[in-house]
């Protein structure tokens, strides 16, 4: 069978439940954006009939007529929708829409920049200066569109599941290239070492907590060591302050 949506709808019990596991597990394995989108993807859905439920209810939708905007709208939705939801815990990764608007206006992007968020949660900050640049500069240059979408942003993340959902999010609004390209977000401790590129502009809300002891992974995702302080030469202050620490890294991230 193949991956796609007409391979899933018609199909019943236990069928569409092993069926549905391989789609996920198969594009998990995926290179690029698809790829990074479906990794570890599980179906929490047990009970084959609820599944079949919820597949027919979104095959009842003409979700191909829907714009980018509209697509991008329902999902912020039930993204801000889970963050309200105390025992989801995702609220963490959720910073206010309107508190993000706010900062954005403040700095005010503009095409051809180059735009950070070392913390990027679920990407509001990313989408948020997208919009900012879409609205106040209508007339953009077919390049500079296309800057816009491949080229201006790029975000780390440090939780799997979470990066996953910033990807989505950012695929619906129209950004971060082809469904294979490779992804826009690194999914790593962006303390860990000084920045590889540096940008015009870094927007973020970064986690803030008491002190604790910094778990250091490989390549692979295995501890490696524990630490209380990142060990980093650009660094004028050696701590196991977050929020100093995440000053000092935005601060090495910005273009001299």
């Amino acid at each position: 069978k193949g991956l796609d949506w007409e391979s899933l709808k018609n199909l019943e019990g236990v069928e569409l439940e092993e069926h549905y596991r391989h789609i996920l597990d198969s594009l998990g394995r995926e290179q690029g954006i698809l790829g990074e989108i479906f990794r570890k993807a599980e179906n929490r859905i047990r009970d084959p009939a609820k599944l079949k439920r919820l597949v027919d209810l979104i095959d009842g939708e003409v979700w191909m007529g829907l714009s980018i905007d509209v697509k991008g709208e329902i999902y912020e939705g039930l993204l801000q929708k889970n963050a309200e939801d105390i025992k989801s815990g995702a609220g963490q990764y959720f910073t206010p829409r309107p508190l993000i608007r706010a900062m954005v206006e403040c700095v005010r992007p503009e095409p051809g920049m180059t735009i950070h968020d070392p913390a990027c949660g679920t990407g509001g900050f990313i989408l948020a200066a997208q919009k900012h640049i879409l609205d106040n500069f209508p007339n953009m240059s077919r390049d500079e569109k296309e800057f816009l979408r491949t080229k201006t942003f790029r975000g780390w993340e440090i939780v799997q599941e979470t990066a996953r959902l910033c990807l989505m999010n950012m695929y619906l609004h129209g950004i971060g290239g082809e469904i294979h390209d490779e992804s826009p977000i690194t999914v790593a401790d962006s303390l860990e070492q000084p920045p590889r590129d540096h940008y015009d502009m870094v927007l973020t809300n970064p986690p803030f907590g008491r002190k604790s002891s910094i778990t250091i992974y490989n390549g692979d995702g295995q501890v490696t060591r524990q630490t209380l302080s990142y060990e980093r030469d650009d660094f004028w202050a050696t701590t196991s302050n977050k929020q100093l620490n995440f000053v000092q890294h935005v601060r090495s991230l910005l273009k001299q």
